[in-house]
């Protein structure tokens, strides 16, 4: 029962807080005043009696969100195993939020509170960071409820920005295809690279549009990993390296449990990757004094493993000398090689596994652009086929029309 007392002119209650399970002794009662009525003390009372059997009772905490930050960044690593990468991520995007609740009780911060912030960041970035900034604060808030800090969890029902298509993004038509390589100008890229590139180039740039490899799978790739024999390539690892210093890198497990995987790969990956080795045996023994060996393929004259900077370089350099205009990434080959095995009419669900995909999205975007010019081209050939019969039929209409009159 409450204990419901009179102070001065106003009311408060206390409420029994059971017994502290290590030292067995009763907890602090659950107190508030400044009631106007005794009656509305009686009715508070007993709807934090009822949250407390419930087990749905919050203890009033004065915790900020720069606090909570801070204990859920050490549980995201600790617990649920978050690579350095995906914490820096996430460190990043929860510094907009920080900013503006950092020394607020979470106890205190509404969902309208967020809702303003939220609409705040959407007029200075991007749908998709904005909508990463939410996801990131939504864990953080999750974590808190998890733990009995706030009863509400203000991130729920967010109406996140959605990106308004401009009077250029219509004249520009659908930007999917800007995402990769057709495949005769990847055929001109990949001439270009092998009549003007460096020495590994070509091997680079071909083993990412041939195999979709990730550019941070493909730097991490070592000789252990290619079966000449059966002509395969297994990924065990990804490169991560923020600072670009080709000394301070890490290799990290890859992105997904579905990006570990085993693929066949063409020959002509298999020859290029043949020759490489023998010139990668050949700078090993020029400079052995100082070529560190740690088996890398995509390595500098020191052993070291090539920064995802370096072959960013090099593929604008070579495009450059190319008629090709697009705003083509390392990534934009794994796209590249998504549509080429569209056209070769592959199965989605094959090319998911051969991506290591556990998010098809972009593969679905490729896959409905390509299947489109697919559906344009069998259109084009069935108008070729009849083109005789059409041009007879219209002509024979023509004929009609012209005895009738």
């Amino acid at each position: 029962m409450a204990y419901i007392s009179k102070r001065g002119k106003k009311w408060a209650y206390k409420v029994y807080a059971g017994k502290n399970p290590i030292t067995g002794k009763d907890n602090t009662p659950i107190s508030k005043s400044g009631f106007r009525t005794k009656k509305d003390a009686q009715l508070a009372a007993a709807l934090v009696e009822r949250q407390f059997h419930n087990k749905e009772y919050i203890q009033p905490s004065k915790v900020t969100f720069n606090i909570l930050c801070d204990d859920w960044e050490k549980h995201y690593v600790s617990s649920m195993g978050a690579k350095e990468s995906s914490l820096r991520a996430r460190k990043k995007a929860l510094k907009h939020i920080r900013n503006e609740f950092g020394d607020n009780p979470i106890q205190k911060i509404s969902k309208k509170d967020y809702q303003d912030t939220i609409d705040k960041l959407a007029k200075k970035y991007s749908v998709n960071y904005v909508s990463s900034i939410h996801s990131s604060a939504n864990m953080v808030f999750s974590y808190a409820k998890e733990n009995k800090l706030i009863k509400d969890i203000p991130t729920n029902e967010i109406k996140l920005p959605k990106k308004k298509k401009t009077v250029a993004d219509l004249e520009k038509g659908d930007s999917i295809k800007e995402k990769f390589l057709e495949k005769e100008e990847l055929e001109e890229f990949l001439t270009e690279t092998k009549n003007e590139g460096l020495e590994g180039d070509l091997l680079t740039f071909t083993l990412l549009a041939y195999t979709g490899l990730r550019v941070g799978e493909t730097v991490a790739l070592k000789w252990s990993d290619i079966d000449f024999d059966n002509q395969t390539l297994t990924v065990y690892r990804t490169y991560y390296n923020p600072t670009n210093n080709k000394i301070k890198y890490t290799l990290q497990t890859p992105k997904t449990e579905t990006s570990h995987r085993t693929i066949t790969i063409d020959k002509l990956v298999i020859d290029l990757l043949q020759l490489h080795k023998k010139e990668q045996d050949k700078i090993k023994n020029d400079n052995a004094p100082f070529y560190n060996d740690n088996d890398f393929i995509f390595a500098t004259n020191e052993g070291y493993p090539k920064t995802i900077k370096a072959i960013s370089i090099r593929l604008q350099r070579l495009l450059k000398k190319t008629k090709i205009k697009k705003d083509i990434t390392p990534h934009s080959f794994r796209h590249t090689h998504t549509s080429l095995l569209i056209e070769a009419n592959v199965h989605i669900k094959e090319i998911q596994e051969r991506l290591g995909h556990s998010d098809i999205n972009t593969t679905m975007d490729i896959y409905a652009h390509m299947t489109k010019n697919l559906k344009k081209e069998a259109s084009n050939k069935f108008s070729d086929l009849m083109k005789d019969l059409s041009k007879n039929l219209i002509e024979s209409k023509h004929e009609q029309k012209h005895e009738q009159e």
